[in-house]
């Protein structure tokens, strides 16, 4: 059958193309747009199903025409794309996002929030906004993006007005693993944190570092830990990313006996991943000599790690609702701020701590 034969069955989406390539929406939307880290055989493979589709990509102005809007969804990052995308959680919940934006014919538009400098949010022709756990360094920027009237949606962020928020368990969550440390007997654990921000350097957990943090999810995941431990110190990481871990662990564990934790609570599972292979290196067994604990609930490709204790977060679904409730705003329907729970999994990086040397 010719072209001009075919049937009009609809204008091709993007989410028809994603299902023909085998594909997620968001990365379809990526390897369509050139942009993100695609593989050139999936991003091959994208085009050629939008080829087979008769899909073009969506016209932006035809389609602000249309609607009075420009079609794209700005999903915020608070670090470089290349960062952003070594931690799988960011991953599933663009995948979530994407899974409900795509279908509704939005793009996404990933923007990062890295440095002083003048924010993208101020003038980028956006229909709505993500904030995926962004620090408060941008109560600024949003305050412009409302006045605008372009509303938000963040993804575990503290309360801002007018702004709805996905949220995450993380406080509660974090109390869990150290409740399950301190009935095993652990009393000396250490924390492997995200980054609090503003700076990004590795460095001992300080009153200091606390006070002007600004990442919200780190914080409240220090603070769960210590509603069990009290000042329970530790190191602050770059990031999520197992190389933190390692250093970390690194930090934390090459010290006298008398002096090392006898259990760690890792703020991701990479990070717990990376710690676990620090204490391998120094001779250290899991969990005989080091209780390890992560958080997440992500598949980790290290056989060391393959089975840790940690809390699984619901990623996809959150990256979904936020999907749901940016659509919801646009169309001026009712929202409500949702939150999540994550579940406690109790594997085998954890035990009693080890017995007090002769």
């Amino acid at each position: 059958m010719s072209p001009a034969e075919k049937p009009d069955v609809g204008r091709p989406t993007l989410a028809a193309v994603a299902r023909a390539a085998g594909v997620s929406a968001s990365t379809a939307s990526l390897a369509f747009s050139g942009a993100g880290p695609v593989s050139p055989a999936t991003r091959d493979r994208v085009l050629a199903a939008a080829a087979e589709l008769g899909y073009g990509g969506p016209d932006p102005r035809a389609r602000s025409l249309r609607r009075g809007r420009s079609g794209i969804v700005g999903a915020v990052i608070e670090s470089s794309l290349s960062d952003a995308f070594r931690d799988p959680v960011n991953v599933a919940m663009l995948d979530g996002l994407a899974d409900v934006t795509g279908p509704a014919d939005y793009s996404l538009l990933l923007l990062t929030e890295t440095g002083p400098e003048r924010s993208r949010l101020i003038d980028a022709p956006l229909d709505a906004v993500v904030l995926f756990g962004c620090s408060l360094r941008l109560d600024e920027s949003v305050a412009v993006v409302r006045r605008r009237g372009i509303p938000v949606v963040s993804i575990e962020a503290r309360a801002m007005e007018g702004v709805l928020d996905i949220g995450l368990d993380n406080l509660d969550a974090s109390r869990t693993l150290a409740r399950h440390l301190h009935d095993l007997g652990h009393r000396r654990v250490a924390v492997v944190s995200l980054q609090l921000g503003p700076t990004r350097a590795l460095g001992p957990i300080t009153d200091e570092r606390v006070a002007s943090g600004t990442t919200y999810i780190a914080l409240q995941r220090l603070a769960g830990v210590r509603e069990v431990f009290g000042r329970v110190g530790g190191v602050v990481t770059e990031g999520s990313w197992t190389s933190e871990g390692y250093r970390a662990g690194l930090a934390l564990l090459d010290v006298a006996p008398a002096d090392r934790p006898t259990a760690v609570i890792a703020q991701s599972d990479l990070l717990a991943s990376g710690v676990i292979a620090a204490a391998a290196e120094l001779g250290l067994e899991v969990p005989r000599d080091l209780s390890v604990v992560g958080f997440d609930g992500i598949r980790l490709d290290d056989p060391r790690a393959a089975d840790l204790t940690t809390m699984r977060q619901p990623a996809v679904e959150k990256g979904r609702a936020a999907g749901r409730a940016l659509l919801d705003l646009l169309s001026g329907g009712p929202v409500e701020s949702t939150s999540f729970t994550s579940t406690f999994r109790r594997g085998s990086t954890t035990g009693p701590p080890p017995l007090p040397a002769d």
